[in-house]
């Protein structure tokens, strides 16, 4: 009678121990073991969309993601060639304790909410034209594309984030002028510039760009979110500050400029920068000083640290700069990074260059809203130049650059925090 008591409590035993290990997580580590990292973003993005909460977990293993398990998940993860662990009840709450120990530098951030994305971007520019473009679609992160049109119109509100890349909100043509006037593509967006600023009631390109940015920066200061790369950032914040100032020299709109116009900048209007002098000479490939200087410039030394913050304490810049490497390649741009001692103190500083006095990465606060600032056009193209061709992210789907920039997509999903004291 007791052997067979024993064989009997053997066999539940035995029935029991696949219920205590069943699957019941998914792990998406974003360290070095990931075969994927930009594509593990857009595997984020895909499990919001069924309205399944996501964790994002800070400095855990670079910022891994965590959720429940599925079929559906695990397939999609295996189709999309994603490195991913399945784990038991029992092992991911051991994780979010290890995480939540007053005593690391970690912390579960809850992803809550599909973000509605608008790209803002010319109907005629081409998908290599612009890095965030590449990664979205890489990633496979939908968006809609915007333009001139639908912001005047009043669409960005509908958005949660808004991405903007190297458009010269100046109204200077990008500052092609001198290089390129001659050029078929460069008098062909030209054309459409005008045509569109006369369509929406504008007598001046610059105007419209005036119009179009104080609109981004409603956008922002009502809730919003903007992420801004290249020259986006630096002519962002030059066309705020000359707001009601003819800047522009006269091969760009057909008016003489302000000879005064530097001294009417009023700084108190920007996002990022300060004290910075503009630059109107035509012939001059630049808008202000705010970028740094490309001469000299040698990729082999090129690089950029993230700063490490406190995940418990500064979420928000952690979130923006996790990652599975600290020092980060760096790319030229039409802005290829933001001299340091002109960025505003209120602004929160992420990736930097010390010794060279060059900030790539920032991010700051307006009203309600956040906008990041990310120098250079593509984080694997070093030195992009008009007609080169698409930088294929299937050879860089580990690329820290890249993460970064994908970092900002999903910032948005997150559950706000509540303020520590």
């Amino acid at each position: 009678m007791v052997k067979l008591f024993n064989i009997k409590l053997w066999l539940l035993v035995i029935l029991l121990i696949p219920l205590s290990t069943k699957a019941a997580h998914i792990l998406i580590p974003m360290d070095d073991s990931q075969q994927n990292h930009l594509k593990a973003y857009g595997i984020a993005y895909f499990v919001l969309t069924y309205d399944v909460e996501v964790s994002w977990l800070l400095n855990y293993r670079g910022g891994s993601f965590m959720f429940i398990h599925t079929r559906t998940f695990e397939q999609e993860l295996a189709v999309r060639g994603v490195s991913y662990q399945v784990l038991a009840d029992v092992q991911a709450s051991s994780i979010i304790t290890e995480i939540s120990h007053p005593d690391v530098n970690m912390e579960e951030i809850v992803l809550h909410k599909v973000p509605r994305i608008a790209v803002y971007t010319p109907p005629h520019s081409l998908p290599w034209d612009d890095a965030v473009t590449l990664a979205l679609s890489y990633a496979e992160i939908p968006y809609d594309p915007i333009y001139d049109e639908e912001v005047i119109s009043g669409v960005l509100p509908l958005y949660d984030w808004l991405h903007v890349h190297h458009e010269d909100f100046t109204g200077q043509h990008g500052k092609f002028w001198a290089a390129y006037r001659n050029a078929p593509w460069y008098q062909r967006d030209v054309e459409l510039s005008e045509g569109l600023a006369r369509k929406l009631g504008f007598s001046r390109v610059p105007d419209l760009k005036l119009a179009v940015a104080k609109s981004i920066q409603q956008f922002v200061a009502g809730g919003g979110y903007m992420f801004a790369m290249c020259s986006a950032p630096e002519s962002l914040d030059i066309a705020l500050a000359a707001e009601g100032i003819d800047m522009v020299h006269e091969v760009f709109d057909g008016t003489p400029h302000d000879p005064d116009a530097q001294e009417k900048l009023d700084f108190s209007r920007t996002f990022a920068f300060q004290n910075f002098q503009i630059i109107t000479n035509p012939f001059e490939y630049a808008k202000s000083n705010i970028d740094v200087a490309k001469t000299g410039r040698d990729q082999r030394t090129d690089f950029f640290s993230l700063f490490e913050f406190s995940a418990k304490w500064d979420p928000v810049p952690a979130m923006l700069t996790q990652n599975h490497e600290s020092l980060i390649k760096g790319f030229m741009g039409q802005t290829t990074a933001f001299v340091s001692q002109l960025v505003k103190p209120t602004v929160t500083i992420m990736g930097e260059n010390k010794s060279k006095g060059e900030t790539r990465y920032i991010h700051g606060s307006l009203g309600k809203g956040t906008f990041t600032f990310f120098g250079g056009h593509d984080p694997e193209d070093y030195r992009h130049y008009v007609g080169d061709p698409a930088t294929d992210l299937n050879l860089f789907s580990n690329s820290p650059g890249y993460r970064l920039i994908l970092n900002n997509v999903l910032f948005p999903a997150a559950r706000k925090q509540k303020q520590k004291t």
